[in-house]
């Protein structure tokens, strides 16, 4: 079948089931979810053959350890996947949630009702375990999703979303609910993003330049989830353990995500007792250091940060260091570079800490804290689609709630326009 028909067969399908997905009750998505973890579990064997035709085929290609590692699935995260599936399921349903009620003075009552979005397009990359999480917030939130993964984890994807699949027609919801694009054809993505009269939203989740292309391609509204370009500020009089113990886990705990720390911005009063130790443990969890000409001032070891490290999403065991003479050095900085998505600052006084929430601009603005806290699983959303750096409908993680919008219900008795 051709590629385009293929894709646009999907999307209708789609679209027929949302409706039935979105008048579920709870109990029923909830049971679907649980299905959909119990089989994660007791497929997990096949779903790890599968993951290691892509690891093969990755390695032969010769990419990237951050990026085999963002690829790699095994039991623990296979784990994972099921827990979060589970964690959605345990959280409150808002479909038809009422956010407010009023009355007006003609004596109708109006009131905001939380609804599913419809159909949710989702194309992602390199990360397998996505698969999941997309699909479990979907069925949660009542929506029909439609998934495109990257090529480079054609198997993967396709073990799992056929697992999750089987889990909800079991479960009794539309068979047609979720939809898995298993063509690595480049086509199918370009045709997908046109698809305005089945899909309501587009969620891309990748590089920028993949980003980008979405974003410039697509008719159905888009939902960004952008480059990770996050800094943390360590200011002057931070408590200097903390900072190092900070930075050493924004960027090394797991280099290959988007909230990974990769731009350091260190006070000048601060820099000479603090670069030392925080380089010797940098240096421990294999991170290469590219620092501005203070910082290497201070540690020789340091190479020469060019004008690029500043604007580089690495996703690897590579860091730039800068110095600064003030926090408003530290703050411009990051508003010139920043891509918005995660933001952080040690310090020991409140009123920088406070002017730090006010004045830099993110999804999400970390006080004393790594910027790997960003994240829907431990911000207790369960899952997430990603984390948005859109304005507009949602900001941030992207969990169950963020997948709905909210109508008007309006009651009378016999009220009219006068």
């Amino acid at each position: 079948m051709d590629v385009a028909v293929l894709v646009e067969a999907k999307a209708r399908a789609a679209r027929e089931s949302a409706t039935a997905l979105a008048l579920l009750p709870t109990r029923v998505k909830n049971d679907a979810l649980l299905q959909m973890a119990h089989g994660l579990e007791e497929e997990a064997t096949r779903i790890l053959d599968a993951n290691r035709l892509d690891l093969d085929r990755a390695r032969s290609a010769g990419l990237t350890r951050a990026f085999i590692d963002r690829l790699t699935l095994s039991e623990p995260r296979i784990g994972d996947m099921a827990a979060g599936l589970r964690h959605v399921a345990g959280l409150p349903d808002p479909v038809g949630e009422t956010v407010e009620v009023w009355r007006r003075p003609a004596g109708f009552d109006v009131a905001r009702v939380r609804v599913p979005l419809g159909v949710i397009g989702f194309i992602y990359e390199s990360r397998p375990n996505v698969t999941a999480d997309a699909t479990g917030l979907c069925i949660k939130s009542g929506n029909a999703v439609v998934l495109r993964g990257g090529s480079e984890a054609l198997e993967s994807n396709t073990a799992i979303a056929r697992v999750l699949a089987r889990a909800v027609e079991k479960a009794g919801l539309p068979v047609d609910a979720i939809q898995y694009i298993d063509t690595p054809d480049r086509a199918a993505v370009m045709r997908l993003l046109t698809l305005d009269r089945y899909l309501d939203l587009i969620i891309p989740r990748g590089g920028e330049e993949f980003v980008r292309l979405v974003t410039e391609r697509a008719t159905v509204p888009v939902l960004k989830h952008d480059k990770g370009l996050c800094h943390v500020y360590v200011d002057e009089g931070a408590d200097v353990e903390m900072a190092v113990a900070i930075a050493v886990n924004a960027k090394a705990q797991r280099v290959s995500v988007c909230n990974a720390m990769e731009t350091l911005l260190v006070h000048a009063g601060i820099a000479d007792v603090f670069l030392p130790a925080v380089a010797a443990r940098l240096a421990q969890a294999g991170v290469e250091i590219r620092g501005d000409a203070r910082a290497r001032a201070l540690v020789p070891a340091m190479q020469p940060a060019t004008d690029q490290d500043w604007d580089t999403e690495y996703l690897d065991y590579v860091l730039a260091i800068k110095v600064v003479d003030t926090f408003d050095d530290a703050v411009a900085h990051i508003r010139r570079h920043g891509s918005g998505l995660a933001e952080a600052i040690v310090t020991s006084d409140i009123r920088r800490a406070r002017r730090f929430t006010q004045e830099v601009d993110a999804a999400a603005v970390l006080v004393n804290a790594s910027t790997r806290l960003v994240d829907g699983s431990v911000f207790g959303m369960g899952a997430e689609m990603g984390i948005s750096t859109s304005r507009l409908h949602a900001r941030g993680p992207v969990g169950v709630r963020e997948l709905t919008t909210t109508k008007f219900v309006v009651w009378g008795d016999g009220h009219l326009r006068q």
